[in-house]
């Protein structure tokens, strides 16, 4: 990603499997990644990765639309409540 230097990077449950320091790892390539001239789309079921991470925009996508859209306070809702309001 950073030799590429896309403008869009679409992650897809990149942090599956990962333990805590390969997560930390793999956000601090995120951050030296993301600037103003690029964007970064995390998809995952998990909140662990966006702790490291200052996100712009939380969305939860059910059956194919976006049902919900916040900010890192939704993703902390989401770890303490889970998905099931959104079902």
């Amino acid at each position: 990603m950073l030799v590429l230097n896309p403008k869009l990077a679409i992650l897809d449950e990149t942090d599956s499997g990962l333990d805590v320091d390969a997560i930390n790892t793999v956000s601090k390539g995120i951050q030296m990644f993301k600037n103003n001239e690029n964007a970064v789309l995390i998809i995952t079921h998990n909140t662990k990765i966006l702790k490291s991470l200052k996100v712009d925009y939380v969305h939860v996508l059910v059956d194919g639309k976006i049902v919900k859209t916040g900010t890192q306070e939704l993703a902390k809702e989401i770890e303490e409540n889970g998905y099931k309001q959104y079902k």
